[in-house]
């Protein structure tokens, strides 16, 4: 079974002979959304709209991880099949933070 694509909302990568950017991202805003969101994937939590919603009460996660990413955050779209009878090509998003910057943030790698 193929392993499914993952995207970026960023600009695709292009091959540069610069060295990447420094891992740098700002915090959330205690007790927001972004900031519940944050705490959520920096636990290794693979987020979608349902379960978002059961922990923190909203809908909106899109709108939350496009505020995190504009943050800095590095955040996955990992796109999903979820075919319903009505739409069989259905797709839906997972959200996902990769360990190696998990880990970066926790050792201070984040403003």
């Amino acid at each position: 079974m193929k392993a499914p694509t993952t995207h970026r909302a960023s600009a695709g990568e292009q091959l540069s002979f610069l060295p990447p950017a420094p891992f740098c991202p700002a915090w959330p805003t205690k007790h927001t959304l972004e900031d519940k969101a944050l705490a959520l994937l920096m636990a290794g939590r693979l987020l979608d709209h349902p379960e978002f919603e059961g922990d923190c009460g909203s809908w909106r996660l899109a709108a939350v991880v496009f505020n995190l990413r504009a943050l800095g955050w590095p955040i996955d779209t990992i796109p999903t099949p979820s075919p319903t009878d009505k739409r069989p090509g259905r797709t839906v998003a997972l959200y996902h933070l990769p360990a190696k910057y998990i880990a970066q943030a926790l050792a201070g790698g984040a403003q």
